[in-house]
């Protein structure tokens, strides 16, 4: 079991107030931190069974739901929404501020970072912007898309945002994403049928109102920025080549181009200069491996390599 503590903090934007959430162990004192940063169009809310998991194993978790999400967003209106600009550099900087405050609720724990899908995004930007302040890294979901690709997406989601605002919302773009995704499990019985080979997760999402909101065109900008910045060489360079990472995706999961996309960074860190690089690959799992059916053998992978690398 776990005792959990719902709390919030000033936003980098200076507008918003962050809703986080902690997972404790119910005895004794915490062995070490983790902290989630969770995808888009989702909320930290839905990693509470392997946020609990960690807890009977004695760690403490802690997760936040991003600008545009969950409870930091401050209506429905604002759902899928970063900012009016520099959208990803709030972002980053609210996954950093938590971990400061984090660090300062358990200060001297070994601290680990976690992120999937879009936090997975985040998470690298982390790993570069701010080097050394976390003891491993787990990245789940993850992928990287051609720079062509970004190049053109980036384009495209700027006009619209010039043309419509940037809260507006664009199925051509959403097609071109998600809607991608999910043709390659087509015939779909869902729109997200991509994200899970459990029906019950997917049927959950699907009908769940902090879940099913298209991502704004400002969202999509952003993204795109912040996947042409975890390229660029010169941040490359700033990550900290002792500090562990854990790879683990799906080999159907579409975002990482069942599982092509999920090396092609692994071999990038390696490149350059992390030295201790992990990849698992789960045989027909989609998106959300922490959801999947074998969500208990993800689990304990997880939390073995966590326990391999406590400082």
């Amino acid at each position: 079991m776990a005792t959990m503590r719902e709390f919030t903090f000033p936003s980098s934007d200076g507008t918003h107030s962050v809703g986080a959430v902690w997972w404790l162990p119910d005895e004794g004192a915490p062995r070490a931190v983790v902290q989630l940063v969770h995808g888009i169009s989702e909320y930290i809310g839905r990693y509470a069974p392997f946020a609990r998991y960690l807890t009977d194993h004695g760690f403490a978790v802690v997760g936040h739901d991003h600008l545009g999400h969950g409870r930091t967003a401050k209506g429905r209106e604002e759902y899928g929404w970063f900012a009016e600009r520099d959208g990803w550099k709030y972002v980053l900087k609210d996954t950093h501020t938590l971990r400061q405050l984090a660090g300062e609720a358990y200060p001297g724990l070994p601290y680990f970072i976690l992120g999937h899908s879009m936090g997975s995004f985040v998470t690298r930007g982390y790993l570069m912007f701010y080097p050394g302040t976390v003891d491993g890294a787990i990245l789940s979901g993850t992928g990287q898309e051609s720079a062509a690709t970004v190049a053109a997406g980036r384009v495209l989601s700027a006009l619209l945002c010039r043309l419509r605002g940037s809260r507006a919302s664009s199925r051509l773009l959403n097609a071109l994403s998600v809607g991608a995704y999910n043709r390659q499990f087509s015939p779909n019985r869902t729109g997200a049928d991509w994200i899970c080979t459990d029906e019950a997760v997917v049927d959950a999402y699907v009908q769940d109102p902090l879940c099913r909101f298209l991502p704004t065109v400002g969202m999509y900008h952003d993204m795109m920025v912040g996947l042409q910045l975890l390229v660029k060489p010169e941040h490359l360079r700033r990550m900290d080549p002792d500090t562990p990472v854990y790879f683990f995706a799906g080999d159907k999961d579409p975002v990482g181009a069942s599982g092509a996309g999920v090396r092609k960074v692994a071999n990038l860190f390696r490149q350059y200069g992390v030295r201790d690089v992990t990849v698992t690959l789960y045989p027909g799992g989609r998106h959300e491996m922490l959801n999947e059916p074998n969500k208990e053998q993800v689990f304990a992978d997880t939390l073995a390599w966590l326990e391999a690398h406590m400082p």
